[in-house]
């Protein structure tokens, strides 16, 4: 009994005495559970509930609705990077050490929320895999991606609650401004091959993350050799791992996706999803041959275009990001 009080005082002291003050009334700030407990219901969606309820039914084209979401994300990315410049990164913030601003000052207040809307954003994210497993594309449904898309509203929640702003928010800033050319890209992609033919530009989005990851290992790892700001630099070492690991993951995508030379039929059988992802086999579950029941079911044993529409169009277009920092599987 007198280890619970003590674990559970010790929990109290952290949570009401230690953390930004601030931000305690905001949504879901108050205690880590409401947003872990939305984390593992998308993962129970994502991995059981939503194959389940796709399992007699055909899968959704949605191309439509891919591109307003990225332009949806775009917008929200755009306004995100803004809040990031004006609110500090171009107002006085040093890229050598960055104090938290804890005042309730106009800027100080405006980094706190831009914070906030910046963890809002991860739940966004999570429309990636809820479209996945309404095209059918079980494939890209990984454990890892599952993994990663459930722990990053956990993870930059105790940012939020303890360090809003500062030095380590100079990952978002750069984060929300690649989620910007992504997102642009994937919109793009999903118009369609009047659109895709002009979008050579694929792999150098793997190219960008790779710098966003070295810089932001730069710029979290030197509070390890000269801290004069006082940063609390538990948070520079979490970023900064994340960085290394994310870097090394994305170059091993992009050596295999672009450096490395492969039969041209495998090629032609795999669809290079852009933003780290890795290869992905075209869907099983909508191509379809004449003698399967669906194309059975058709005049001519051919099925209808809501089969076809997507094929390498959409596939091509559409990819999880986030990002943002995800991945992919755990095939490479």
């Amino acid at each position: 009994m007198d280890l619970m009080n003590s674990v559970y005082g010790g929990w109290r002291y952290l949570m009401d005495e230690l953390s930004d003050p601030r931000t305690n009334d905001w949504p879901f700030m108050s205690s880590p559970f409401p947003t872990i407990a939305i984390s593992l219901t998308y993962a129970y969606i994502v991995k059981v509930l939503g194959p389940r309820l796709m399992e007699n039914r055909k899968p959704f084209e949605l191309r439509k609705v891919l591109i307003v979401y990225n332009a949806i994300q775009v917008a929200f990315s755009i306004w995100l990077f803004y809040e990031a410049c004006v609110a500090g990164w171009t107002a006085g913030y040093s890229l050598r050490c960055q104090p938290v601003d804890y005042s309730r000052s106009e800027m100080g207040l405006r980094m706190a929320r831009g914070c906030w809307w910046y963890y809002f954003s991860k739940f966004t994210e999570f429309f990636d895999t809820f479209f996945f497993v309404m095209r059918k594309r079980y494939d890209q449904v990984s454990t890892l991606h599952v993994i990663h898309h459930g722990i990053m509203p956990v993870s930059v929640w105790w940012g939020v609650k303890f360090t809003p702003g500062g030095h380590s928010s100079f990952f978002g800033l750069l984060n929300t401004f690649v989620h910007i050319i992504m997102y642009a890209y994937y919109m793009l992609a999903a118009m369609g091959p009047k659109v895709q033919k002009y979008l050579w530009w694929k792999k150098y989005l793997t190219v960008l993350q790779m710098i966003q990851f070295v810089l932001v290992m730069l710029h979290a790892f030197q509070l390890l050799i000269w801290n004069p700001c006082n940063y609390p630099i538990a948070f520079a070492y979490f970023i900064g791992a994340h960085a290394v690991m994310f870097y090394f993951l994305f170059s091993n995508f992009y050596k295999k996706a672009y450096t490395q030379r492969k039969p041209k039929k495998e090629k032609d059988e795999k669809l290079a999803l852009a933003n780290g992802n890795l290869e992905s086999e075209p869907n099983k579950n909508i191509e379809t041959s004449p003698s399967s029941p669906i194309s059975s079911s058709f005049p001519n044993g051919k099925s209808s275009s809501f089969y076809q529409a997507v094929g390498k169009t959409v596939e091509d277009s559409y990819s999880a990001t986030r990002h943002r920092v995800y991945v992919g599987s755990v095939n490479n």
